[in-house]
């Protein structure tokens, strides 16, 4: 049994779904940590034909299970749109048009998930291009062009321009209805309707959803806050059994507003927090100068991580951080260059989690970006193509920029080591871990 997170048997009686136990994650009365990957793809490949690969998906989830990983964090659904750096096929192929051959996929992503004792965080939505996401949903209702901000270079730009979703009405039903039409539906493998499948651990409303840009309105701020809360009271008034998340990057994502991410994140209807670290996007480290960026990149990345535990318990939840990466050596795309700068990132990060989490702190666990396991570039610029393999590096990055592959032995080795670490602290508690390790 990897923790009290991972399925504990067939049984689907309410201890069996993971639950927030005021600062901690509770199944079957006893505190549990996430250790976790992002699998963005693991839906597509679950596919039967097309895109699917199923041989490797269970070859995936086999060697994730071995390093003790008990948590996926999986795209469910997917936006049709022009834009080049975006997943295709779509698992949403216009307005009330769905792939059931890529939903398929997931019901067989999700079927194996359960056999190996793992659950699975859901998002519903992508506040980013690569999957189509929000701005593709503005270009159907509103007639906005979809943007894409590699091609465009204007970031503050997209984010103004993405942020329009939250006051689209049109834009708003359409996206209910997938909602529903995930949350309502009955896995075409196992039987099981999702809402009663414990496998998932939570929907989310959406990959890193922000407000739009540091200099967002107060009217924005409000809209902002009123969405999470009603779209996350949406959904578990369609789905009384799991937890819902916002997907939020944390202060970054929340116009550097500490106070926003906490305005956020009060409601009832968000059951856990989530936050990101990506030290190289936010101009912490640079890969060019590794050496001369260093000590200033993992002072900001200890603050940003021990800031956001104090901020979870200032609303008494877990949080979970469910992002962070750091690139190859070099920097290079290549899978022969070494990873010993981003393992020893990796090393540092774990070891905040494992120390805060042992002394009974509010960090549930973490799921790294990302997963790219047996993948591999197909080519020479490292692009993703209709037809070359998926890796944890979406099509808007190039294939290799922060993929774990399963040839990275010190990456795997060192996940190995820290899931064993977190994965202890309940078995055997210490005199401080006693008081939180049973929160029946």
């Amino acid at each position: 049994m990897l923790s009290a997170c991972g399925m504990v048997g067939a049984a689907d009686a309410r201890g069996d779904f993971v639950s927030a136990k005021k600062t901690h994650f509770s199944r079957k009365g006893q505190a549990c940590y996430i250790v976790g990957a992002n699998f963005w793809y693991g839906g597509y490949l679950g596919a039967a034909s097309g895109v699917g690969e199923r041989a490797r998906l269970l070859k995936e989830l086999d060697n994730m299970r071995a390093l003790g990983i008990n948590n996926l964090r999986v795209l469910a659904v997917s936006e049709k749109t022009d834009i080049k750096s975006a997943v295709s096929p779509a698992s949403t192929a216009a307005p009330g048009q769905y792939d059931e051959e890529l939903l398929v996929g997931l019901d067989f992503l999700m079927a194996e998930v359960a056999k190996r004792d793992m659950t699975v965080v859901l998002y519903l939505n992508n506040f980013w291009q690569w999957s189509g996401g929000m701005t593709q949903y503005l270009n159907w209702f509103e007639g906005t062009p979809a943007l894409d901000p590699n091609v465009t270079k204007d970031f503050d730009g997209f984010l103004t321009s993405t942020a329009a979703f939250y006051r689209s009405a049109a834009s708003q039903a359409e996206y209910r209805n997938v909602i529903a039409r995930i949350v309502k539906r009955v896995n075409t493998v196992t039987g099981k309707p999702y809402s009663e499948d414990a496998s998932i651990m939570a929907w989310q409303l959406a990959n890193e959803p922000r407000p739009g840009t540091s200099q967002v309105t107060p009217k924005e701020r409000a809209l902002y806050v009123k969405w999470i809360d009603e779209t996350a009271g949406y959904i578990h008034s369609l789905d009384k059994n799991h937890m819902v998340s916002s997907g939020s990057e944390g202060v970054v994502g929340s116009a550097q507003d500490a106070q926003l991410y906490l305005d956020a994140h009060r409601t009832s209807n968000i059951d856990y927090l989530t936050y990101h670290l990506w030290p190289k996007n936010w101009g912490w480290f640079d890969s060019k100068n590794p050496t001369g960026s260093w000590d200033g990149a993992i002072a900001k990345s200890r603050d940003y991580l021990n800031t956001h535990i104090e901020l979870a318990k200032k609303l008494n939840k877990p949080i979970v951080l469910e992002e962070f990466g750091l690139d190859r050596d070099g920097p290079s795309f290549s899978i022969k260059a070494t990873t010993k700068i981003r393992d020893r990132y990796y090393r540092e990060v774990f070891d905040v989690i494992y120390q805060r989490a042992s002394k009974g702190d509010p960090i549930a666990g973490f799921n790294f970006w990302a997963w790219g396991g047996a993948g591999r570039a197909a080519n020479a610029e490292y692009w993703w193509k209709p037809g070359n393999d998926f890796v944890g590096d979406p099509p808007q990055e190039e294939q290799g920029l922060y993929s774990v592959f399963d040839s990275d032995v010190g990456s795997l080795l060192l996940i190995k080591e820290y899931a064993d670490r977190l994965h202890s602290i309940c078995r055997i508690p210490t005199t401080s871990a006693q008081a939180f390790c049973k929160v029946m």
